[in-house]
């Protein structure tokens, strides 16, 4: 009897301590609680509910005019609603926001994902903030004929735990517009080590937001002046328009699995301060490439390394999706800016309207005396590659010589 009474005792304890740990547990990196919307309601979705009222969207706090909305489902004027991902997404009406709760990592940055389309207006725009941070969206610019993609904002927590808030600011005429909102994941970055040999951070696109491996639209970076808090660590965004990080799943990627698409011609700039000698000769090397994804040609990069400019072509070689360029500079100070951008605006053969472009990785800037020593390794990757093709085709030919010798 009394083991028995000791046994209730403990358990009581720990329910009553469980709740306390529970809420200390850090928001694991991928959907946020409900983050596709694909929770049902307890009084059921919009279509099977008895009465009219306030939306309610399991795991989030709704403020305004806030709707669960269907794949397939028309709006007034027979237009049918895009939902990014799954059947079910948020359509936020004037000046309506959706928020919660998350844990978090005091002083961690961390990146978010999310799926955005617009209703209506061309200048509708989303307001994604973690207070006191806050960055607006443009939903403007329609990047692919799918009609909706993924974007990628980034914060540093302040607190251990932060409200994530969506907010409509527009103020439409019509109550049906709005930005339509889906698939809404969190990551914590980390920023890599920088090598000994190269004084790029992430040179090579490795870390970055949150990826939906079942989506094959990349993520939007859209503009971001904070190198210290970017969804793309070490990197900054400049001018008006998003850059596409893109992942070797769905796109070609001439170095490991992460790489960025310039897809925003002058308007996408992605930039770094990166640390140098003063009078010191420096090399920027990096790969330029072809995505893959049916991207019209001709492509090319205009690459700035401190005071020099110069505009690369992407040349199609059978053997390779990419090649590497190279500028040469003196820097004159003891942080030096590195810079690309597209040359022209591309879009795709197969619809002449998605957006695309060249794609940069594996960037390099070294003290010129390194340059030999880094330009007979990456001469050795590139012959590794071309001779684990060469006796492939080889084999091709000598079986084709035989078979004709039999025919013969």
């Amino acid at each position: 009897m009394a083991k028995s009474s000791a046994i209730k005792r403990c358990l009581f304890l720990f329910m009553l301590i469980f709740p306390h740990f529970s809420t200390l547990a850090l928001t694991e990196d991928g959907l946020v609680a409900n983050g596709d919307f694909e929770a049902r309601p307890s009084n059921g979705f919009p279509s099977e509910a008895i009465a009219d009222g306030p939306t309610e969207i399991p795991s989030w706090r709704t403020k305004g005019r806030v709707e669960l909305v269907s794949s397939g489902e028309k709006v007034s004027g027979g237009m049918l609603l895009i939902v990014p991902g799954g059947s079910k997404a948020v359509r936020l009406g004037n000046d309506a926001e959706i928020s919660q709760e998350v844990t978090v990592e005091k002083g961690s940055t961390y990146a978010v994902t999310f799926s955005a389309a617009r209703t209506c207006a061309q200048l509708e725009s989303l307001n994604v903030s973690v207070p006191p941070a806050s960055q607006s969206v443009d939903l403007q610019t329609l990047y692919n004929v799918q009609g909706w993609d993924p974007y990628s904002i980034s914060f540093e927590a302040e607190e251990d735990k932060v409200p994530l808030v969506f907010r409509n600011t527009g103020m439409e005429d019509d109550p049906e517009c709005g930005p339509i909102i889906d698939d809404i994941a969190i990551k914590k970055l980390i920023t890599p080590d920088q090598p000994k040999d190269n004084a790029v951070v992430n040179s090579g696109f490795e870390f970055g937001p949150w990826m939906f491996q079942n989506v094959s639209l990349g993520v939007l970076l859209p503009t971001n002046l904070d190198e210290e808090t970017s969804p793309l660590p070490g990197w900054m965004v400049e001018s008006t328009r998003a850059v596409r990080y893109i992942d070797s799943n769905h796109y070609a990627v001439p170095e490991g699995k992460r790489a960025v698409e310039l897809v925003s011609g002058k308007e996408g700039i992605i930039s770094q301060m990166v640390e140098t000698r003063p009078d010191k000769l420096y090399s920027l090397t990096f790969f330029l490439g072809h995505a893959g994804d049916k991207c019209k040609e001709p492509l090319a990069v205009m690459a700035f390394a401190g005071d020099q400019a110069q505009n690369f072509h992407y040349t199609p070689d059978s053997n390779s999706t990419f090649q590497v360029a190279s500028v040469n500079f003196t820097a004159k100070a003891e942080r030096t800016r590195i810079a690309f951008y597209s040359v022209y605006y591309n879009t795709r053969t197969d619809d002449m309207s998605s957006l695309c472009g060249p794609v940069v990785d594996d960037v390099r800037v070294w003290v010129s005396t390194e340059r030999k020593k880094q330009e007979s390794r990456r001469e050795v990757k590139e012959k590794r590659r071309f001779h684990h093709r060469r006796p492939k085709r080889r084999h091709d030919h000598e079986q084709g010589q035989s078979q004709n010798k039999k025919t013969s």
